[in-house]
């Protein structure tokens, strides 16, 4: 019984082949055939206004973080830096301050189109690959010590700032 029903399968499949590539009808039951669908001029801005929204919405979440993280860098006092996160023991103070101002700088670069859209955009995306540069160094670091939280952190603040490089870098060409 089961193989006669496979061995119709397989002979319907087969008799389908030249019609499934011609996309007249599916190989297989129950499955529909595939369309194309040509999106009007305005879809396609309303998509691009979307996803513009988003990287945006991204790209604020990603400078809000960076600034709050590099402002408590230069502020905290090392004793509280080292209680909050263990790495700061291990590097010399004045290591700990300059991430702190490298992460302000970045951050505000990734804002930078808000100021000027034809000269921010290649600094964003300057930006975004220090930052990405910067998360993938410090998730190596929480990962070898064993530090759950801020590793997943940082593989969140990744694949976020990831995106907006990618999707962003696209757009200078």
């Amino acid at each position: 019984m089961v193989t006669l029903t496979l061995r119709a399968l397989a002979e319907r499949v087969m008799r389908s082949d030249i019609a499934t590539v011609a996309n007249q009808e599916s190989a297989l039951p129950g499955v529909a055939k595939m369309t194309t669908q040509t999106l009007t001029p305005a879809r396609a801005r309303l998509n691009a206004s979307y996803r513009n929204l988003t990287l945006w919405t991204l790209q604020g979440w990603i400078a809000m973080f960076f600034i709050a993280a590099g402002y408590a860098k230069l502020s905290e006092p090392m004793e509280n830096l080292v209680e909050l996160m263990r790495w700061p023991a291990l590097v010399a103070p004045e290591m700990v301050r300059g991430l702190g101002v490298a992460e302000i700088i970045l951050a505000v670069l990734v804002l930078a189109p808000l100021v000027s859209w034809t000269h921010g955009r290649p600094l964003l995306v300057m930006a975004a690959s220090g930052l990405l540069a910067l998360e993938a160094a410090m998730l190596t670091l929480h990962a070898a010590g064993m530090d759950v939280g801020p590793a997943v952190t940082n593989l969140i603040l990744i694949a976020m700032t990831a995106t907006v490089l990618w999707k962003r870098a696209r757009e200078v060409r």
